[in-house]
């Protein structure tokens, strides 16, 4: 069988999906996802991740286009997909049973826990990388699925999703994003509420990290990669399920052993932002990779004096561990 445009437009026709309130729209939502992901190039291999970008995007398409009662989940399609020929769930090791446990896999915390990632077929994959086939599998999609015409839906810029969450990082108050996390908590399903906490999460990630300059602020270890991999972690100073506070006043760039060591309390940040390290433990005081070093260094801050992390949030932390 040739895997033409063809063969994937009768694929996509032909969707298993449950039929009742009109059928399910969980899988022409996610490939009209992938595709448009294709489409700002944030998609460069037929390894298909479990990313804030495709999860973001996923909700946005839903909350434009589906207008029934279904309940949004991206776990079930992403999960679901696999009895569709061009998609492949590849898990994690030691999860290949946990995977094949169609119940255990309702969840979005299961999901991205056991599945490595998906792989669609390879001729699938070098025909997305051509936008006049994205063009016209996301028509046939909007239109068969949908009712819509691909000249009236507004393509969704990924930048656009992230834009008013990151706005709240960035800029929002503490007590403000507090609020609004107790809200959804509040308002949103547990699967919802776990996918949304995902994507916040991840903005957080990326918005501390590139704040620092990708470098870690107390040690100044800074690795650039041609890959998409980092050396840094996005640390919270109070943590997150304390505060609900995801703001970039809450968060330092550190690399994972600083991490690691500042959640333990065995270092803090003074007043001065200066290191402070606890006298609770002992190490070898020659070893070049000792935290006592940096005892009474200064930390790297952030360029603009609105984004230091919160000297509030520091005394949480000296007070948490007896410092």
């Amino acid at each position: 069988m040739i895997k033409n445009l063809s063969y994937y437009l009768h694929c996509f026709d032909n969707l298993r999906r449950d039929r009742k309130n009109g059928g399910a729209p969980h899988k022409p939502i996610l490939l009209i996802s992938l595709i448009q992901l294709f489409e700002l190039h944030r998609i460069d291999s037929n390894e298909i991740f479990v990313t804030p970008e495709i999860v973001g995007m996923f909700q946005s398409i839903w909350n434009k286009l589906v207008k029934s009662e279904h309940h949004m989940s991206f776990a079930l399609p992403f999960y679901f997909m696999k009895s569709e020929p061009f998609w492949k769930l590849i898990p994690n090791q030691g999860c290949e049973k946990w995977v094949a446990a169609k119940s255990a896999m309702r969840t979005f915390s299961n999901l991205n826990i056991a599945v490595k990632c998906v792989e669609i077929d390879f001729e699938l994959y070098q025909l997305l990388k051509e936008k006049s086939n994205r063009d016209v599998l996301i028509a046939f999609l909007l239109n068969a699925y949908f009712s819509i015409s691909e000249k009236s839906y507004k393509f969704e810029q990924a930048d656009d999703i992230f834009s008013i969450v990151s706005k709240d990082i960035i800029e929002g108050s503490a007590e403000n994003y507090e609020k609004t996390i107790k809200m959804l908590e509040k308002n949103l399903d547990k699967e919802s509420f776990e996918e949304e906490i995902f994507v916040r999460s991840s903005i957080f990630k990326r918005e501390v990290i590139k704040l620092y300059d990708n470098t870690c602020c107390i040690t100044g270890l800074r690795v650039d990669t041609t890959i998409n991999a980092s050396l840094l972690d996005a640390c919270h100073i109070i943590p997150f399920s304390v505060s609900h506070n995801d703001t970039i006043t809450n968060g330092l760039s550190l690399c994972p052993n600083m991490h690691r060591a500042f959640d333990r309390g065995l270092i803090s940040i003074d007043e001065n932002y200066r290191v402070a390290v606890s006298n609770k433990f002992n190490e070898p005081k020659k070893s070049v990779y000792s935290i006592d070093q940096f005892k009474g260094s200064q930390i790297l801050l952030p360029e603009n004096v609105k984004h230091y992390p919160s000297q509030q949030n520091f005394e949480w932390h000296r007070k948490q561990y007896g410092f």
